[in-house]
């Protein structure tokens, strides 16, 4: 993942197309639906985290591509990133507005998939 895209709207009455190369809003897209991008915004859902209280709720995940999905997210306006000025320095991300309103049909996506299994249904 590299860098993020700053959220901006698209001019007056147009719409962007995420299926164009050149979209700014396909690289939001990919930066959400990413390998790790979807489980931050899950896993921000309820709370804000630390970075060592996130690495520890998305097991898999290494703290170089945590480091860099953040930073992209934060970049793309999804989450926010507080620093407290102790030492070391303690560092709180949570989900923005615009966090909220992406992650709420991830999380919605994330719920129906687990009451199905959990249910033990397969169709």
């Amino acid at each position: 993942m590299v860098g993020g895209v700053q959220h901006r709207p698209a001019g007056a009455g147009q719409r962007y197309d995420v299926f164009h190369t050149d979209c700014p809003a396909r690289d939001l897209v990919d930066h959400v639906t990413n390998r790790w991008g979807i489980w931050v915004l899950i896993s921000l859902r309820s709370n804000d985290l630390r970075f060592y209280e996130l690495r520890e709720s998305i097991q898999g995940i290494s703290e170089k591509m945590l480091a860099q999905t953040l930073r992209a997210l934060v970049q793309d306006g999804l989450l926010r990133r507080e620093v407290e000025p102790t030492t070391p320095p303690q560092v709180t991300y949570g989900l923005t507005e615009f966090g909220r309103d992406v992650g709420e049909p991830l999380t919605e996506l994330f719920d129906r998939i687990t009451r199905r299994l959990s249910a033990g249904g397969e169709g």
